[in-house]
């Protein structure tokens, strides 16, 4: 008796599709070097066979896989067309974007210049990213939360030295706690420059990406860009201003609420923080973890959180980060039920 082949659905059964790619659009491009985007595609959709002919490619599969590497293949267009170079990475955010729910196109976020420098374009690479450039504009305060390597601190520094470059402000802050020395800067060596680049180093980094350092140093010295440790920004009024608080998970309550209260006429604040990496003192509490619960629902102001999905860095971050938030719930499972921690096996036989 033969047994018959089992039911499939319809999205299950094999088709065949072509996309022409215009003629403008170069072939070499869309593909890679050495064909690695075409290699990635076909990782990001197993099922389906792909066939390069000309100007053409060729899908075969699943009905849903083909019509999901058909939309790929029209939005890699869009980001060629928009000189934006491919990558494996690109491919695989994109295929992250068409397969979760939400009306973002992989072209609208991965082409969006946010600034242009040194012959080459800063702009989000993840929909996270492209969520919080544009929080960045359309609020006066904007809370960038997450973790290391989501590019919190790099896209607003972009988003300031843009808004100098286009007059939307006079100047930028960027200022951050200085924790270790407990902002009691005077006890350390040297001038304010020597004591406070410990802590602003990162800020120094981005901008040196973004505006040539001869000019770094002239508009330091004009005050159109300020670099300056938290304590220093007490009872100030800042207008006109694009005003960057980093790593604000160290900064306490009462820190956070001076620091807001800066806040003047025609100004912009962007504050970034990952609350899991805290270096206050033990029992003090995050500034950056309360003010969620203080300001939440108040006009103007938004709270955009990115993940290790818009990790940018090394894909391992993106591991790690996860990997330590496995952890870090499974101990506070550990916790909550009254478990015993296990000891390690050394520590049992020593006993």
């Amino acid at each position: 008796m033969t047994t018959p082949p089992p039911h499939r659905a319809a999205d299950q059964l094999d088709v065949e599709h072509r996309v022409v790619v215009p003629s403008h659009v170069s072939m070499s491009m869309l593909l890679g070097p050495a064909d690695t985007v075409l290699r990635a595609i076909e990782q990001g959709f197993g099922p389906v066979v792909f066939h390069v002919r000309g100007n053409s490619v060729s899908l075969r599969g699943p009905a849903a896989d083909v019509a999901l590497a058909s939309r790929l293949i029209d939005e890699l267009v869009l980001v060629v067309e928009q000189g934006t170079p491919l990558t494996p990475d690109i491919v695989t955010r994109s295929i992250a974007m068409l397969t979760a729910a939400t009306n973002h196109r992989p072209a609208d976020v991965l082409a969006f210049n946010i600034l242009t420098s040194k012959g080459r374009a800063v702009r989000p690479k993840t929909l996270g990213q492209k969520q919080y450039v544009d929080a960045i504009d359309s609020n006066s305060i904007t809370f960038g939360i997450g973790p290391a390597g989501t590019g919190k601190t790099y896209l607003a520094v972009a988003k300031a030295v843009s808004a100098l470059q286009a007059k939307q402000v006079t100047r930028i802050i960027l200022t951050r706690p200085a924790v270790e020395a407990g902002e009691r800067l005077g006890f350390l060596p040297g001038g304010l420059t020597e004591k406070i680049d410990p802590y602003v180093r990162p800020l120094y980094d981005a901008l040196r990406d973004m505006i040539d350092p001869d000019a770094i140093t002239r508009l330091i010295e004009s005050g159109t860009i300020e670099v300056a440790p938290l304590a220093y920004m007490r009872g100030r009024t800042l207008n006109d201003a694009f005003i960057i608080l980093d790593e604000a998970q160290n900064t306490t309550r009462e820190q956070m609420k001076m620091f807001l209260t800066r806040l003047g006429n025609h100004s912009k604040m962007v504050i970034t923080g990952d609350v899991t990496q805290t270096d206050l003192p033990s029992g003090v509490a995050s500034g950056l973890r309360i003010v969620q619960d203080i300001v939440t629902g108040v006009d103007d102001i938004e709270f955009v959180y990115l993940a290790s999905g818009d990790v940018v860095r090394h894909r391992l971050v993106s591991d790690i980060i996860d990997a330590y938030a496995r952890w870090d719930t499974t101990q506070n499972h550990h916790r909550g039920s009254g478990a015993p921690r296990s000891i390690p096996r050394s520590t049992q036989e020593g006993s």
